[in-house]
This record gives C-alpha cells, sequence and structure tokens, in this order.
C-alpha cells in the first residue's frame, strides 16, 4: 500500500515483493498473483446474422458484432447455447435479465427478489483480502418501474447481495474512482497521487528497476484518470461531476443518462483496469446499460431510436451499435493485457465476462450470448468454440461453477446446476 493523508493506494504486482503472502518454499516461487473476475453486460442482445464463431486459435472467423476481439481470439472462448431456464418464465427484459447472474427465480408482482449473483457470491470469499470486496458500475441509470407485472429493477441490475438486495449500481465515474482510493468518499483538495507522492519516493528506494518502471506507468495511469475526470466535470460533459456554476444558466433538463457515452464508458473502463491493477478489488461488473434500454448514441450517428428500439431490427445501425459495446472489451482486454504480472499479463490473470440477457432484439432467450477472454491465472485455454446448444445439460450456472472453481470457489450446487462445464 501507498498510503497519505486520507487516501490508502494499492500497489501493482512487482517482482520485488511476495505481494499476496507466501515466502518462497525451497525451489517453488511465491504465490502467484490473483484470479480476478470482470462481468460486462449490454442489454438487448446482438444482431441476430452476425453474432458467431467457428474456428480455433487465430484462424477463428468471427461475426462482424464480435470483429473489436479479432486480437484476443488465441485468449477467448465462444460459448454458444447456454441457457438460464427461470429466464424463459415471467415477462420479457426484467425476467430475462434479474437472475442473469444467479439463475435463481423471480417474484413478480412488483416484489423483489432474485438470488446472490456469482460476483457476490466470490466477493463474499474476497472480500476480507482487499480493500473494495466488489466493484458495481454502471453506464445507465436504475429503472424503479414496473413491466409487465415485473419491477424493471431486474432489469436495471445484474449484481446481487442477497435475493432481496440488488447491489448498488455506481454510475459515476468519481465517486467509483474515491471508492478505490480515498478512505472516504469527499471530494479532496488534492489529488490522489499527490497525497501519496512522499510515501511512493521511498518505495522507489527500495525496488528493482523494472519495478520502478512500472510503478511509473501504473501512477501516470492513476493521474491520467484523475485528470481526464478533472477534465470531464469542467466541460460538463458527464451528469454528477462537480458542478462549474453556483448556479444553473439553462432551464433544468429532463432527468436522462450521461450526455457523452463514450467517454462514460471508457471512464468505467479504466476505473475497472485500475481496480485489477492495484488488487484493490478482484470483482467487479461493469453494466454497459441496462436491458430495455434508452440509451442513444449520438457519438456513432445514430441518435433517432433509443438503444430497445433499435434492438428490433436488424439494421447497419444496430451492428454499428454492436461493435462499439465489443470495443468497451476490447479496450479493457488490451489494457489488462499490456500489464505484466510476472510471467503472465494482468488478462492471462483475470476472467471478462461479456454477456446479455438475450441472444438478439426479438427477446430469444433459448440460448444467450457469451464470450470469455483471459486466462485464469492459466486454468482456462482460449482459442475455443464451445458449442451446447444440442445438449441437455446447458445451464449457464454450469458455467458459473466452472469460472468459481478457477478462483478456488467449490460450490456442490448453484442456482440450476450441480455439474460445471467441465471444458471451460
Amino acid at each position: 500500500m501507498l498510503r497519505g493523508l486520507g487516501v490508502t493506494m494499492a500497489l501493482p504486482w512487482m517482482e520485488s515483493f511476495n505481494v499476496w503472502g507466501d515466502e518462497p518454499r525451497g525451489n517453488e516461487p511465491a504465490s502467484e498473483a490473483p484470479v480476478r473476475l470482470a462481468v460486462l453486460f449490454a442489454g438487448n442482445g446482438f444482431h441476430s446474422k452476425e453474432w458467431s464463431a467457428q474456428g480455433e486459435g487465430e484462424k477463428m472467423e468471427l461475426g462482424k458484432v464480435l470483429a473489436p476481439l479479432t486480437d484476443f481470439r488465441e485468449k477467448m472462448l465462444f460459448i454458444r447455447g447456454l441457457y438460464n431456464a427461470e429466464a424463459l418464465k415471467g415477462n420479457i427484459h426484467s425476467s430475462q435479465t434479474g437472475n442473469l447472474l444467479s439463475g435463481a427465480p423471480l417474484a413478480s408482482g412488483g416484489e423483489i427478489r432474485s438470488g446472490t449473483s456469482i460476483d457476490q457470491l466470490l466477493a463474499q470469499r474476497y472480500g476480507r483480502e482487499t480493500k473494495v470486496p466488489s466493484l458495481v458500475l454502471g453506464c445507465e441509470k436504475s429503472n424503479p418501474s414496473v413491466h409487465k407485472n415485473y419491477s424493471m429493477l431486474y432489469s436495471s441490475h445484474i449484481s446481487w447481495s442477497s435475493p432481496t438486495t440488488p447491489t448498488p449500481l455506481e454510475i459515476y465515474p468519481a465517486l467509483a474512482f474515491d471508492r478505490l482510493f480515498k478512505d472516504e468518499v469527499q471530494r479532496g483538495d488534492k489529488s490522489v497521487l499527490d497525497a501519496v507522492l512522499d510515501d511512493a519516493n521511498d518505495l522507489r528506494r527500495h525496488i528493482s528497476t523494472n519495478d520502478q518502471r512500472k510503478l511509473d506507468e501504473y501512477l501516470e495511469s492513476v493521474r491520467d484518470v484523475e485528470q481526464r475526470i478533472e477534465n470531464a466535470g469542467k466541460k460538463g460533459e458527464l451528469q454528477g461531476w462537480r458542478p462549474t456554476l453556483t448556479q444553473p444558466n439553462i432551464p433544468r433538463p429532463p432527468d436522462g443518462i450521461p450526455q457523452n457515452i463514450a467517454d462514460h464508458m471508457r471512464l468505467m473502463s479504466d476505473i475497472l483496469v485500475l481496480g485489477f491493477q492495484t488488487d484493490t478489488t478482484r470483482i467487479t461488473t461493469l453494466k454497459l446499460n441496462n436491458d430495455h434500454s434508452s440509451l442513444r448514441f449520438p457519438n456513432l450517428g445514430v441518435d433517432y431510436m433509443i438503444h430497445h428500439l433499435l434492438s428490433h431490427s436488424d439494421t447497419a445501425d444496430w451492428l454499428k451499435v454492436n461493435q462499439f459495446f465489443l470495443e468497451q472489451l476490447a479496450y479493457i482486454a488490451r489494457k489488462l493485457d499490456s500489464i505484466q504480472e510476472g510471467p503472465r499479463t494482468l488478462l492471462d490473470n483475470s476472467m471478462l465476462l461479456f454477456c446479455s440477457s438475450m441472444l438478439t432484439g426479438s427477446h430469444d432467450a433459448t440460448q444467450l450470448p457469451v464470450v470469455l477472454l483471459g486466462g485464469a491465472g492459466g486454468r482456462i485455454q482460449g482459442g475455443r468454440v464451445l458449442d451446447y446448444k444440442e445438449k441437455t445439460e446447458r445451464q449457464m450456472c454450469r458455467l458459473y461453477l466452472a469460472m468459481m472453481d478457477k478462483m478456488n470457489v467449490r460450490l456442490p450446487k448453484f442456482g440450476d446446476a450441480t455439474e460445471p462445464l467441465a471444458e471451460v
């Protein structure tokens, strides 16, 4: 840890220290970097003709939706045919989302009851080992209304701390950043880096040249995020940033979402990477939008229709929006893959699950779109397409059991599954 007044900042993996606790035994190395889990969600499915993959390794052929992941084919599992049985009950949207990470039955009639999600179950296990048990990030506000007799909170939350408690969704990058690095979430008079600079300079005298370079790169990345948050606030690009006026100079706008969704998603992606890079947290969910989303995409020239309505067509604009979402995953993967942790990269030590509540915008949840990037510390072999479409035992929760196993959490049952996917 680097410490300063009101600030605690965890360090990235360094060869100069046995960061995660084990001392070497004989010729055995100290413990490896921990496995991290990130779940990225995009609502309303994808283009019905362009979500596909076939082949293996670097020769894997990807549909146009997945084109942004071309560089990561050898570190990717494309999983076809998994489904959530409970998502086929109840209504559309809410019933297809609120239990996506748990497989639990949902209560109707406005009552809120789902199941503890995989991210929060793992946070309960690893929360004692990190400053922040889990980060739950979003880029669109929760919807508290009711749709077809089911609460739309189900559509707004994939992370559940308990069956009756959706985990609070942080949509403001500044507050998410503060949660990682400040002991108290409040606006400080100086930056995180300024607060820990003395401690960082003292540390530099005791680490290797490689670690000094890594420390510099890490501190620069923290400073970059700080400056971008500061600049975003000055330009007024995102709702929720610190005010630049003491009184409004325009009429109150309608309640809405961040004006620049591209910058919002990119900031949240950077904060996700920082959380993993510093081992401040090992569990993050990033909900890029809600199911039944009302996001618009002027940055793509697609501002004439909200996301939900756009999903009902297989147009070129829908494909463009799909690729924009996959670009966020590719951006995170590229940053993680550039960070070395001993013999592996941070991507090699992570699992990035990308999923949606339905395969296509026609509400097809008979199979779910699933991509898994990363090596889970050498426990997952990428470059493969796994097809369960014709198999009987194809519960999505079998994937979750397999992923929990990679993080040394073994349960006899999760959701509607009792066996992990052996091929993962």
